[in-house]
C-alpha cells in the first residue's frame, strides 16, 4: 500500500469519498492532483493532507473533449501520473415517468463521458507512468435493481462496462482499470438523496446495509488498493465495497 514517489490524480477531491481518497494518498506518501469545481472546498482538502507536492486543478470535467488535453499540461509540469481515480459524479432521484432526456445526458456526461475522457488523456504518451492504474467509482446500483435512480444507475452499469473495455483494451500497455462499485456512503452526495426519502423508506435502505451505512474512508481504502502496487495483477475487477448490501 506504499505511494512513496507517486502522483495521483483524484476528480472529485472537493469532498466525500474523492476528498477521503485524497487523503489517504498522501498519508501513503503520495503527491496528489486535486480536481473539482469548487475552489474554496478543494483548498480545504489541499490543507488537509499529508506531506508536500500536491496541487489543486480547477476544472469542468463535463467539457470531456478537452480533458486529454488538460492532462497533458499537467503531466508536463508534474510529471507522468502513476495512478487515477475519477470520483466525481452527479446523481439525480428521478422516477422514469417524469426523467427527461436532458437529465438523462448530464448524468452520463460527467459520470461516464469524463470517465472515457479521463482514460483518453491517461493513455497519452507522457501522462500516465509505466504500469499506471486507473480506478473508476461504480455503485451498486449499477449491479442491483434500486426503484427511481434509472439515469444514475445506467451510469453506474456503464462505469462497471467501461472497465472491463478498458482493462482488456489498455493492458498491452500495461495499465490496469479497475471500479469499486460502493453501497450508500454518508457523503454530501448521498446525504441530500436520504434528505428527499420518507424516514421509513431511509430506514429501509439502511437496513439493506447488513453492516450499517458506509463513511467515505471505507471506500478510499478500496480506492487505495486498487491503485497501489497490492493490485497489481487485477484489472478489469469491480470491488463492491457495500456493508453487505448486495448480498441480499
Amino acid at each position: 500500500m506504499d505511494l512513496t514517489g507517486q502522483t495521483i490524480l483524484v476528480t472529485g477531491a472537493s469532498s466525500g469519498i474523492g476528498r477521503e481518497t485524497a487523503r489517504l494518498c498522501s498519508q501513503l506518501g503520495a503527491r496528489v492532483v486535486l480536481v473539482g469545481r469548487n475552489q474554496e472546498r478543494l483548498a480545504e482538502t489541499l490543507r488537509s493532507l499529508d506531506g508536500e507536492g500536491h496541487r489543486a486543478e480547477m476544472f469542468d470535467l463535463s467539457s470531456a473533449d478537452e480533458i486529454p488535453r488538460w492532462l497533458k499540461s499537467i503531466s508536463a509540469s508534474s510529471g507522468p501520473l502513476h495512478g487515477l481515480v475519477h470520483s466525481a459524479g452527479i446523481h439525480r432521484l428521478r422516477p422514469v415517468r417524469v426523467l427527461g432526456s436532458r437529465t438523462v445526458e448530464d448524468v452520463m456526461r460527467i459520470n461516464v463521458g469524463a470517465a472515457i475522457g479521463l482514460a483518453r488523456g491517461f493513455c497519452q504518451r507522457g501522462v500516465g507512468a509505466a504500469g499506471g492504474s486507473i480506478v473508476f467509482l461504480s455503485s451498486v446500483t449499477g449491479l442491483v435493481g434500486q426503484a427511481g435512480i434509472a439515469a444514475y444507475a445506467a451510469s453506474k452499469g456503464a462505469i462497471v462496462a467501461l472497465t472491463r473495455a478498458l482493462a482488456v483494451e489498455l493492458a498491452p500497455e500495461r495499465i490496469r482499470v479497475n471500479c469499486v462499485a460502493p453501497g450508500v456512503v454518508t457523503t454530501p452526495l448521498w446525504q441530500g438523496v436520504l434528505e428527499m426519502l420518507t424516514p421509513e423508506q431511509g430506514a429501509a435502505l439502511e437496513a439493506m446495509h447488513l453492516l450499517g451505512l458506509g463513511s467515505a474512508r471505507d471506500v478510499s481504502y478500496a480506492i487505495a488498493f486498487l491503485i497501489a502496487g497490492t493490485a497489481r495483477w487485477i484489472t478489469g475487477a469491480v470491488l463492491v465495497v457495500d456493508g453487505g448490501y448486495t448480498a441480499h
